[in-house]
């Protein structure tokens, strides 16, 4: 088998009394993106730290393909990139000599520096604003041009630490695309996120964290299915009739119905007659129905189930 490109074992790292993060242990490959979920506090961005070298462990073992993030450093630091929370790039340059800047710090000669700045302004959609100043950028632009200073060096592995914070969805979505694309040409992406909607889109695979250890893993679907199930879902035309409707679900599933503000019914439903049931039942009693189906719990459901609490909650300690 191919040796993982980001592999840790045990993982410990402390400040003082705090374990930020408490003996973690997960692989990924290339052409992957791994999804690290948690919220603040969960041990992500510490994790990251200790991959890219930025902090030595305090017990454990983590490898960056093969490499020994401890025993290793240089090697590791040769091969990856990195992206943080916030763009870093030069706002008095322009978008082209930011990356040729990287280019040479690299070693890389002149004419491939320039080279590789054109390649990667091409790649992320900057052509039009190459020669602008990046303090001139809009939010999304200047993730872009984040992310492409990160593969300047041609990493073969990209820890991207809560890429789209502070993001509208348009320039989330455009983040969005350009990870994509990396994990196509083989690139292994490590994601850290508290944006549920954001790992359920990007990630192969998830590793769910809550104060330092590892709660849960797997696909987003293996997860859903772990609080439940399937649950039936019925919107009434008439918030009104959302009691009828309650009435009819729990006879047709068997079990309590949860009736949301805005009339909408839920149920869990262990089986697919429950919604044709359901369905023949509400237009015998001649309600008009705007939306009935069935649907996996959300990666929401998944952390409140698993954790008690929401994806985000704030926390002072280390991330």
């Amino acid at each position: 088998m191919n040796t993982p490109a980001i592999e840790v074992d045990g993982l410990v790292r402390t400040f003082g009394d705090v374990r930020a993060v408490d003996g973690i242990s997960f692989s990924a490959h290339r052409g992957q993106v791994l999804g690290l979920l948690g919220p603040n506090g969960s041990g992500k961005t510490t994790t990251v730290r200790v991959l890219a070298t930025l902090l030595p462990p305090s017990g454990g073992r983590a490898a960056v393909l093969g490499h020994d993030v401890v025993a290793d450093a240089a090697a590791v630091r040769s091969r990856i990139g990195l992206t943080g929370q916030y763009a870093a790039v030069d706002e008095a340059l322009t978008g082209r000599d930011n990356l040729y800047l990287i280019g040479r710090l690299l070693d890389l000669p002149r004419a491939a520096a320039r080279a590789r700045a054109t390649e990667l302004i091409d790649r992320f959609g900057l052509t039009e604003a190459a020669g602008r100043r990046a303090g001139t950028y809009s939010g999304g632009m200047r993730r872009r041009l984040d992310l492409a200073a990160s593969l300047v060096g041609r990493p073969e592995v990209l820890f991207l630490d809560e890429p789209t914070t502070g993001l509208d969805p348009l320039h989330r979505n455009e983040v969005w695309d350009s990870v994509r694309r990396l994990a196509e040409d083989g690139v292994a992406v490590l994601l850290t996120t508290q944006y549920l909607e954001e790992a359920d889109q990007l990630a192969h695979d998830l590793v769910v964290l809550d104060r330092g250890r590892v709660i849960a893993s797997g696909t987003a679907a293996q997860l859903k299915s772990r609080t439940g199930g399937r649950r039936l879902h019925v919107r009434p035309e008439l918030p009104r009739e959302a009691a009828l409707v309650a009435a009819v679900v729990a006879q047709e599933t068997g079990a309590d119905p949860v009736v949301e503000p805005s009339g909408e019914v839920t149920a869990p439903a262990h089986d697919h007659g429950a919604l044709r049931r359901t369905e023949d039942r509400l237009v015998a009693e001649g309600v008009a129905v705007a939306e009935i189906g069935l649907r996996l719990p959300s990666l929401d459901d998944v952390f409140l189930s698993l954790t008690g609490h929401a994806a985000a909650t704030p926390s002072g300690g280390p991330r």
